[in-house]
């Protein structure tokens, strides 16, 4: 695919790609809706205090984690168009319950539910897998991730302005909030009508059982297990800061924990009960895969994703202290970090699908990601302003080129689980932001850019022994075992799924 593909709008292909760039990008301007509004709320309210927005700013996150896991599963199951669709319109809920509440209870609430949005992206992942062969899925997953994950910055440059000058008036911001809840149903219900889950006759494969994922070995079932855990993890975390800032009682926090190690109980009953009599009746070998792939790329996300989200809370503030600059001009400087993910992802998957290995490109990335973010840790009042910014801009490009090229990855560990495998490797993005971000209260800017290339170089590691270079990996279709083809489910009403007289030959037959 070239780049010139991507504005052929009259292709199928193309009309899809795009049209679920911009389900992503609704779903992120409508996350992101309260950042930009903040100081306009606290003026319109006699009660609302920057402790309330920073607590409302954890709360913000706190339910992404669970949901993408959850999503992945829906999405596997049920498809991409229906998740995709019912997402966007049942967070409208939330939305305007936000918009129009008058007390901490209700701002709390429709923000800990409008939360689960953020498992979006998950969806976009299984869309794009089955409109795109693998020799250019890469490409195609860039494109969704970058340009979609710009409604956060096209939501802090447009929402002010509708607030304050299209609606104007101390309420501004609430209507202003409100339209985000609107573009959520109105684009949920264009994207049910115009998209289908695969190309015309193509099969949509399903996993044997939902709700764990499943995996192909005893070893895999522990593994799994084992790295199931830090999503709970991290949950209790956030509720920490939340207790740390004042907002729950101590009771509550200690209930929560409760909740979480019962979830968490919860999860491993659930992967037990789908795997086990997997592995008892054997699994086979055409269809078995690592988990270890799954492992390595859980840590690349954490280490990339995890670190973008980090690095763009706290930027701002350090160059304005570093260097004494305004406020305005800091901001746009740290900007930079966040506008380059428009190229530098999709860059990352043109890369992995052009050159000879996507593990080796993989490797490439982490290691930029390592150095890059080493310099960053040098950087004080000493260096010249535009040599920071440049080193800044530069490890932005590998940040975010690195999640291209990890999702580039994704969809051939095991076609019938990518919403599974995205899910819980886009939850481990916001696991490594949520203890990033805890660990930088501890340390200095320069001590926090140094943790970040830690986390980094500790994920080429993982890579370098656990990731293998997936199988078709630049073919024209993508691999499919003979229980793939036992479980697909055409999506056109002329075809029907007939099993051959040879064992597990299956074919899709008019």
């Amino acid at each position: 695919m070239k780049v010139s593909d991507v504005f052929k709008f009259k292709n199928e292909q193309m009309k899809v790609l795009h049209l679920t760039w911009i389900a992503f990008f609704v779903s992120f301007f409508t996350w992101f809706n309260m950042a930009p509004l903040a100081t306009t709320m606290m003026e319109s309210s006699s009660w609302l205090t920057n402790e309330h927005l920073a607590a409302l700013a954890i709360i913000n996150v706190a339910l992404t984690i669970p949901a993408r896991i959850v999503i992945g599963m829906l999405l596997d199951r049920f498809g991409p168009r229906i998740v995709y669709s019912g997402l966007l319109i049942t967070m409208s809920i939330p939305t305007f319950m936000f918009a129009f509440g008058d007390s901490w209870t209700q701002l709390m609430v429709s923000r800990l539910l409008l939360s689960s949005i953020g498992a979006s992206f998950v969806v976009g992942i299984r869309m794009v897998s089955e409109w795109f062969p693998p020799k250019d899925v890469g490409f195609a997953e860039g494109i969704y991730g970058g340009w979609g994950n710009f409604g956060s910055a096209a939501g802090a440059m447009l929402l002010p302005w509708l607030a304050l000058t299209m609606f104007g008036g101390d309420e501004g911001w609430r209507y202003a909030v409100a339209l985000t809840g609107v573009i959520c149903i109105v684009y949920g219900i264009i994207y049910f009508i115009a998209v289908r889950d695969t190309p015309e006759g193509k099969a949509y494969i399903k996993p044997k059982k939902s709700g764990a994922m499943e995996v192909s070995s005893w070893k895999d079932l522990i593994l799994l297990i084992i790295w199931t855990v830090p999503l709970g993890g991290a949950l209790a975390v956030l509720a920490w800061r939340l207790a740390g800032l004042g907002f729950i009682s101590h009771t509550v926090l200690h209930v929560t924990y409760v909740v979480i190690g019962l979830t968490i109980i919860y999860q491993i009953y659930k992967i037990l009960q789908v795997n086990i009599p997997i592995l008892k009746r054997g699994v086979p070998e055409d269809d078995k895969y690592e988990f270890k792939n799954v492992a390595a790329l859980n840590s690349t996300y954490f280490a990339n994703f995890g670190a973008e989200l980090a690095i763009v809370s706290m930027l701002p503030m350090f160059f304005q202290l570093t260097f004494s600059l305004s406020p305005t001009t800091a901001g746009i400087i740290a900007a930079s970090f966040a506008i380059i993910n428009l190229v530098a992802r999709p860059l990352g998957g043109i890369l992995s699908d052009r050159m000879d290995s996507r593990k080796n490109t993989m490797l490439i990335y982490m290691i930029g990601i390592t150095a890059g973010l080493g310099l960053m840790g040098f950087i004080d009042s000493s260096w010249p302003l535009i040599l920071a910014i440049t080193v800044t801009i530069l490890t932005s490009v590998f940040v975010q080129g690195a999640e291209g090229a990890t999702f580039a990855i994704i969809p051939m560990i095991k076609k019938r689980l990518t919403g599974q495998v995205a899910g819980m490797a886009g939850a481990y993005g916001n696991v490594g932001s949520t203890l990033y971000l805890t660990l930088y209260t501890f340390v200095t800017p320069q001590t926090f850019f140094f943790v970040l290339a830690g986390g980094a170089l500790i994920s080429f590691v993982m890579c370098y022994l656990w990731l293998e270079e997936p199988e078709n990996a630049f073919a024209e279709d993508y691999y499919e075992s003979s229980v793939d083809m036992a479980n697909a489910v055409s999506n056109e009403p002329e075809f029907e799924l007939k099993r051959a007289a040879s064992g597990n030959d299956y074919r899709l037959k008019g």
